[in-house]
């Protein structure tokens, strides 16, 4: 039986968005696929630029959920992007087309395809409380402390890591009990039956990724990532500690516009990209059930777009 909705996914500068375009070409007039954004950055308007977000031509020629829906001071989790892309799903299935959903965020992936660990959700007041001692104290501060009373979680995560750091301690404050003794308490499971196939994009050789990644982060600054993250600040109501800004390489412009170390924002830039995509690939290698596609490959495209397709038939 055919497949009701495909997932691709893969670390950033993968090629996703080219294989998931060829293969809508591949599948029409027949058949049309509409593509669901799997992405924690793409739902925020005015955030373009650093988030390589599909052109007007290719949203134009392929239609696109869960792009632009937000503004950055709003928060977005993967609780809600399970509900919406099953609500998506059901609606491009209605109007005969197949739904692809394609992205990086591997944990919007686990929560459509395997649901959620019972974990409490966000409490306002207890993270204003761990901003306000990171910015007296710092996060690597923070981390010393996640390290005290969760050194499991603390062992995976840089001192600098402000996102993952604040959840972790907000899940002790809030419960007494480690976020990783959350973790293990939940019972793992394969995908179940219905789930949407998933197509993952890895390379062969990190240094092709690695080459990638700077190349890419070079368009971003030609292409005025700073000149856009000075805007974002600019509007007044949104701070470094957004979720919105804590998206990778827009983290970074902002901290180099706070120090004015702008020469450095290349590089801090690069290796922070780098280290998402090495999260990304760990996620992946993690999930069940995937069929890869060595993204390196010289014929890589053709490669994605076949392995979509045998998973779009049941083969």
């Amino acid at each position: 039986m055919r497949a009701r909705a495909l997932c691709l996914a893969g670390p950033t500068a993968s090629g996703k968005t080219a294989a998931a375009l060829a293969f809508a070409r591949a599948l029409a007039p027949s058949q049309v696929v509409e593509v669901i954004s799997v992405d924690s950055a793409l739902v925020y308007r005015g955030m373009d630029i650093g988030t390589a977000k599909p052109s007007a031509t290719e949203r134009a020629e392929v239609p696109h959920h869960l792009i632009d829906i937000l503004d950055p001071a709003q928060a977005y989790s993967a609780a809600q992007f399970a509900a919406d892309a099953r609500r998506l799903i059901e609606e491009i299935v209605q109007r005969g087309h197949l739904p692809l959903l394609v992205g990086g965020t591997m944990l919007y992936f686990k929560a459509l395809r395997e649901g959620l660990h019972e974990i409490p959700g966000a409490d306002a007041g207890i993270r204003q409380q761990i901003d306000a001692e990171a910015a007296t104290h710092g996060w690597p501060a923070l981390h010393a402390e996640l390290a005290r009373v969760d050194p499991a979680t603390a062992a995976r995560l840089a001192p600098a890591d402000a996102q993952r750091i604040q959840r972790a301690l907000e899940v002790w404050r809030l419960t007494g009990k480690p976020l990783s003794a959350w973790h293990q308490g939940a019972t793992r499971h394969a995908p179940p039956a219905g789930a949407p196939p998933l197509v993952a994009l890895e390379p062969d050789s990190r240094d092709w990724l690695h080459e990638r990644i700077a190349a890419r982060f070079d368009v971003m600054l030609a292409a005025g990532l700073l000149d856009e993250v000075k805007s974002l600040r600019a509007r007044g109501d949104l701070h470094a500690a957004l979720p919105s800004m804590r998206c990778v390489g827009y983290r970074q412009a902002w901290q180099a516009l706070d120090t004015g170390r702008l020469d450095e924002l290349r590089e801090t830039g690069i290796a922070a990209t780098r280290q998402l995509a090495k999260r990304q690939l760990t996620w992946l290698r993690s999930m069940p059930a995937r069929r890869v596609v060595a993204c390196d490959a010289p014929a890589a495209v053709p490669a994605a777009v076949r392995a979509l397709q045998q998973a779009w038939l049941g083969n």
